[in-house]
């Protein structure tokens, strides 16, 4: 069953000397659509700035803003209240065959390139066996459980082991990682078998679901797959993705997701850190 559920997410950055101007994109809208249905959405920005919107070029909203008075710190609140989607049926699953037909790969080339966080698994002897395992399966929906169950077997679940310029070799090397780790290594694996995967950032609400209750956290992420159509996976938690994940963007890798970034006129800067507050509200 579908839930109701308020976040709040603040974030921001703290700069060393005081900043004149700065130019920023927060992607922290949830989405619309595969179930999940938007109802409100307000962006807080501090120093106060003109926000614009538009959808980039893999569909995510992004909220567009500069700030043009001198400031030593940014920060940003987008408070959401979003009705959840619920588990996915089984998917229609596509063969081996039609899925590396030169028709799909022209049709998802790009959730199948290597990027800097995302490197082809092929190429390396730590990792290279599980690909080989994987596409020795009958179907490559084998080759996702076995794949996420690979990964969950070696990677634990570690906060503050890793940062968010980790690529996947160097997370699967130290055994250890979040779930941005999780799923970069995931996605790694499953390219690496042909096998379209995209990155999706949002949030879980961790809670027991009871109406009003409130779950603190951070924002959370896990891949998609392309099965015949797209099917969701959480890597870190090794489940399926269901009412207690709120989806906000997709990409290639953590970068096309990012929530807040920006550039900037002045002197260094560091994060205020991230804290996302989830509530289950009535229906």
């Amino acid at each position: 069953m579908s839930w109701r559920v308020k976040v709040i997410h603040r974030t921001g950055l703290r700069y060393a000397s005081p900043v004149t101007v700065s130019f920023n994109e927060a992607r922290m809208t949830p989405s619309t659509g595969e179930g999940q249905l938007l109802i409100t959405h307000e962006l807080s920005v501090t120093p106060r700035a003109r926000v614009q919107h538009y959808a980039d070029y893999w569909g995510t909203n992004v909220e567009a803003f500069d700030v043009n008075e001198a400031h030593t710190v940014l920060e940003v609140i987008a408070t959401s209240i979003v009705d959840t989607g619920v588990a996915q049926d089984v998917v229609p699953d596509v063969s081996w065959d039609a899925l590396l037909a030169p028709s799909t790969v022209d049709r998802w080339c790009e959730y199948l390139v290597f990027t800097s966080y995302v490197d082809d698994a092929k190429h390396d002897s730590a990792r290279v066996s599980i690909v080989d395992e994987a596409r020795k399966l009958g179907t490559p929906a084998e080759a996702l459980a076995y794949i996420v169950s690979a990964v969950r077997s070696h990677l634990v679940y570690s906060q503050g082991s890793t940062s968010v310029s980790t690529t996947a070799s160097q997370a699967w090397a130290q055994a250890q990682g979040v779930c941005q780790d999780f799923t970069h290594i995931t996605l790694s694996l499953l390219r690496s078998c042909g096998i379209p995967a995209r990155y999706v950032s949002g949030y879980l609400y961790k809670g027991d679901g009871e109406v009003g209750e409130t779950i603190v956290g951070e924002s959370h992420a896990w891949v998609e797959a392309w099965l015949g159509s797209w099917h969701a996976v959480d890597p870190t938690n090794g489940s399926d993705v269901a009412e207690a994940h709120i989806t906000v963007a997709r990409g290639r890798d953590y970068s096309d997701v990012s929530p807040l970034k920006g550039i900037f006129a002045g002197g260094a800067s560091e994060a205020l850190g991230v804290e996302v507050a989830l509530t289950r509200l009535p229906r």
